[in-house]
């Protein structure tokens, strides 16, 4: 199933991706633009509770997240770069989405315990994806877990969606659910991890040269 989607979701990006190499725009642009776009909608629409609004401005943006890529591949400009470029940007945008979903929960909405829990989430996304990276730097595999980053993403923005248009607790019932997902899914990489050095009787370094 998740093969079809991404053939799906291929098709529905060709069009647009062809059409700006045509142009003679280059991925990275994309990339930078995209994340330019969420960065404005997340931290301007959500910390003053506009948010179906922020919401669907996010959406759009991280729609270029997958038009880069098609350019990428379409043109043959696929290189480590970019993908290094929309790996770090895409941290940034995850930052901010749920950086401006805890400005509203201390500004409008004014509730020290669902700011802690966006804080949370943040925290457990990024460590997420840091696992992700580190371990991959180390020569292991580390996937899977219960709320990757297109999760916890899909999950923020519409439960932003749907609190915006007047449904109780609802994006607070999704950053509880991200932030207990976020705990499971860094511990079940770091196990995995575990298993892989353990099976190989090859000690991880202790050095941190992404610090």
């Amino acid at each position: 199933m998740l093969e079809r989607f991404r053939t799906a979701w291929a098709a529905v990006m060709a069009p647009p991706a062809n059409l700006l190499n045509r142009w003679g725009v280059s991925p990275d642009a994309v990339t930078i633009v995209g994340t330019l776009g969420v960065l404005v909608g997340a931290l301007v629409c959500f910390p003053q509770g506009w948010l179906w609004q922020g919401a669907v401005w996010v959406t759009l943006f991280v729609i270029a997240d997958g038009v880069d890529g098609q350019m990428a591949k379409s043109s043959g400009r696929a290189s480590n770069w970019g993908a290094f470029l929309d790996s770090s940007l895409d941290r940034l945008g995850d930052a901010a989405v749920f950086g401006g979903i805890l400005l509203y929960f201390t500004g409008p909405r004014d509730s020290l315990l669902w700011a802690s829990f966006a804080l949370a989430a943040l925290a457990f996304g990024q460590v997420t994806s840091y696992v992700k990276a580190r371990a991959e730097s180390l020569g292991f595999t580390c996937t899977g877990g219960l709320a990757a980053r297109a999760d916890r993403l899909l999950l923020i923005l519409v439960g932003a969606f749907v609190a915006g248009l007047g449904v109780p607790y609802a994006l607070e019932a999704v950053l509880v659910v991200l932030t207990v997902f976020g705990a499971i899914t860094v511990v079940q990489r770091i196990l995995q991890v575990r298993r892989q050095a353990r099976a190989a009787q090859a000690p991880v370094g202790s050095s941190d040269p992404v610090a």
